[in-house]
């Protein structure tokens, strides 16, 4: 879209000349009304979480006609996401020099039922819990957050014990489920390895009589802290999160177009931002977890119902190809491991006219510098992305 239009995030500023010769010149704009697959990436400490918190600082001061027409999503596996409340305060100079002030956003924050203790205990400020009912796992769930395989022993005893007692039913438990394997006739042995792993379910913290909470409300901004989370269950919320939001977006889809086709007015349903932090780890170039199919869905489909991935990685290499074939926006952070360079290498425009390496080991040594490969206008641009005006929790801590 065109520079500084409404609808658009400032990212920062492009980075002109190099090594010392280097300066900031105008702003750069990204379109946040159309939906995109945009990926994050560079080595750790570079920037990347700082970068998707821009974004949502950035979409939280829309105008309330357009901002309406949006939400966001975090999915937060660090904890660092909460501190968006409060104004960075400390770094009031840095913010002078690109005319910003500090500032805190309106983030609503969301921790496990189960663990909301240790958050409380800790000082986070949170604003509700949520927990998942035991019905809201297909078998084809529990076989994934458990790593079994259906046509091992334990797989074929889990789908007998769900198939035969629970399909249908939408009021039970996790005892529920040890009490009736416990009767299931045979499988002596692999019932008690089945139950104890349900046991443990019950230690997650995720299973409970809250619901999850109301993603899809125009102009909030969601944060699922899952940090204390084991990453299979993680994987899982991801799973049953972006399940219900992408069937509900597709309802809502067709209900717009029909809207439009007979010149009608509706209350419309935003249009969704995720952002998935480590994102390497719930849709993995090899291998499957519990949320690989519905982002693989989402990654290929989701653009028609309106809804952006944002996806955040170290390690490019090890996110699902299908994720770095389908995106139109790259931000690419200092990266200098080989296999990572050759993932980003694989998917090359032809409007690039060196070879991305270069692009990259010609940044600047500044703090939040990038390339941003944009598939849209073909184009290649170096950028400093502006820094944040809310309280940062990601940098790494120092002894003095």
């Amino acid at each position: 879209r065109k520079y500084g239009s409404t609808g658009t995030a400032v990212l920062g500023r492009h980075v002109v000349g190099t090594g010392e010769e280097t300066h900031l010149t105008t702003p750069l704009y990204m379109d946040v009304l159309r939906p995109h697959v945009i990926i994050v990436t560079g080595k750790r400490g570079e920037g990347k979480s700082y970068t998707m918190s821009v974004v949502v600082e950035e979409m939280a001061k829309l105008p309330d006609s357009i901002k309406e027409n949006l939400c966001s999503l975090i999915i937060d596996t660090q904890g660092i996401f909460w501190t968006m409340k409060t104004p960075r305060e400390k770094d009031v100079q840095l913010l002078n020099e690109w005319k910003l002030k500090p500032r805190g956003f309106v983030v609503d924050v969301y921790v496990p039922a189960g663990q909301t203790k240790i958050f409380s205990d800790a000082g986070v400020d949170f604003d509700g819990s949520f927990s998942i009912q035991p019905s809201q796992l297909s078998i084809e769930d529990w076989l994934s957050v458990f790593s079994l395989n259906e046509n091992d022993t334990l797989g074929i005893l889990l789908h007998k014990v769900m198939a035969k007692n629970f399909r249908g039913n939408t009021q039970y438990s996790i005892d529920d489920i040890i009490y009736t394997i416990g009767r299931e006739q045979g499988f002596d042995a692999e019932k008690l390895a089945l139950q104890n792993r349900f046991e443990t379910a019950k230690d997650w913290g995720i299973f409970g009589e809250e619901k999850m909470p109301d993603i899809l409300v125009g102009g909030k901004a969601t944060v699922l802290d899952v940090s204390l989370t084991p990453q299979n269950v993680r994987a899982l919320l991801v799973a049953l999160v972006c399940r219900d939001v992408f069937k509900k977006r597709v309802k809502a889809r067709r209900k717009e177009e029909l809207m439009e086709m007979e010149l009608s007015m509706i209350k419309r349903t935003p249009m969704p931002w995720i952002f998935i932090d480590e994102a390497h780890n719930f849709m993995p170039d090899r291998g499957r977890v519990a949320s690989s199919e519905v982002l693989s869905t989402l990654v290929k489909e989701g653009r028609q119902p309106g809804i952006t991935l944002v996806f955040a990685t170290q390690r490019p290499e090890k996110l699902h190809p299908d994720a770095l074939a389908q995106s139109d926006i790259i931000i690419s952070h200092r990266l200098t491991a080989k296999a990572d360079m050759d993932a980003l290498k694989a998917i090359m425009q032809t409007y690039l006219l060196y070879d991305i390496s270069k692009y990259i080991n010609e940044l600047p040594k500044l703090k939040g510098v990038a390339i941003i490969l944009d598939d849209n206008s073909e184009r290649i641009y170096r950028i400093r992305v502006r820094p944040k005006q809310s309280w940062h929790a990601g940098s790494s801590p120092v002894a003095v």
